[in-house]
């Protein structure tokens, strides 16, 4: 068949997050391409996209836009516009990644569905913003934008904080409680239109510092010969030790992807509590696809190929 792959318009010097777009939709086009399917390749742009459509005419569009001029939360309008056109594509729909991109606003929907989130407060009220420390967060761009060792504060430094990264960054910013504990990224795919929630990865920080925070921070997911991105390492293996914790969070991520209306693939990442307790951090329905993007991997643990994967995705999207 025919697969119009779509990719965010992307600057030569755009920086590292924007390029792997880039990365993620040559590798797709080449992983169909092997499976015998004829796999075009296009930017998104808003005014074309119609005429990109008629040139090509493909039986369903892969979607690989993560925003437009570098602005993440402006990623729904591609599949907005492709439902508009009755355009079959991959992927959650436009209201999903609307929803899961105002992070706040995710965490206010987990915490009505009866879900564990950690605490959380944002400007202008700051309701709750009292004792312990803190991790100031984008409220609407992904990619750990602005996250580094300073963005973990006290409650008292919360408001400058937001300050200085709103100035230097733009847009919105809110502080999360910071939970010191484990951290799960864990895959999901769509089987038979059902999640199929993958092998779940922790992300473990060896040798680490006692003193630094322990995040998966900006340089840890961009700069892969950094420290941070050497010492945070992906290990799988839960199911098999703790299976209690396992189905948590395996349920969890269930929850998530019904309450999201997640269609394609999804990937949320949870922090454990002191006593155990799974807490979930933020839900991604539009995670990085790139041969080594966390999804992979856990696709490939699961025994799936990443030709598998991407011709998968696809055929779910015509169900």
């Amino acid at each position: 068949m025919k697969v119009l792959v779509l990719h965010s318009e992307v600057a030569p010097d755009a920086p590292p997050e924007d390029q792997d777009t880039l990365i993620a939709a040559r590798a797709v086009v080449a992983a169909l391409v092997a499976r015998g399917h004829e796999a075009p390749l296009a930017a998104f742009h808003p005014g074309r996209l119609a005429d990109e459509l008629a040139a090509h005419r493909p039986a369903v569009v892969f979607n690989l836009v993560e925003g437009i001029d570098g602005k993440g939360q402006l990623a729904y309008r591609a599949p907005e516009m492709l439902a508009v056109l009755g355009v079959r594509f991959t992927g959650t729909g436009a209201e999903g990644l609307i929803v899961t991109g105002d992070k706040p606003r995710t965490k206010a929907l987990l915490v009505k569905a009866g879900l564990p989130t950690p605490d959380w407060s944002e400007p202008p009220r700051w309701d709750g913003l009292n004792g312990g420390q803190w991790i100031v967060k984008s409220a609407d761009e992904d990619a750990s934008v602005g996250l580094d060792d300073g963005a973990v504060v006290g409650a008292s430094e919360v408001k400058a904080r937001v300050a200085q990264s709103a100035a230097r960054y733009g847009g919105r910013w809110f502080a999360e409680r910071y939970v010191d504990g484990r951290e799960f990224n864990i895959a999901v795919v769509e089987r038979a239109g059902a999640p199929l929630v993958l092998p779940m990865a922790e992300m473990t920080f060896e040798s680490w510092p006692l003193k630094r925070p322990r995040i998966v921070g900006y340089t840890a997911k961009w700069d892969d010969a950094s420290f941070e991105s050497v010492k945070t390492v992906r290990r799988f293996g839960v199911e098999e030790h703790e299976p209690e914790l396992a189905h948590a969070l395996k349920v969890l991520c269930e929850e998530c992807w019904r309450l999201f209306d997640c269609r394609g693939t999804a990937r949320v990442d949870f922090r454990i509590a002191p006593r155990g307790q799974p807490l979930i951090l933020e839900v991604n329905p539009n995670p990085g696809i790139a041969p080594d993007a966390g999804l992979v991997a856990a696709a490939a643990e699961a025994g799936m190929s990443y030709a598998d994967l991407i011709e998968g995705i696809v055929l779910e999207a015509l169900r």
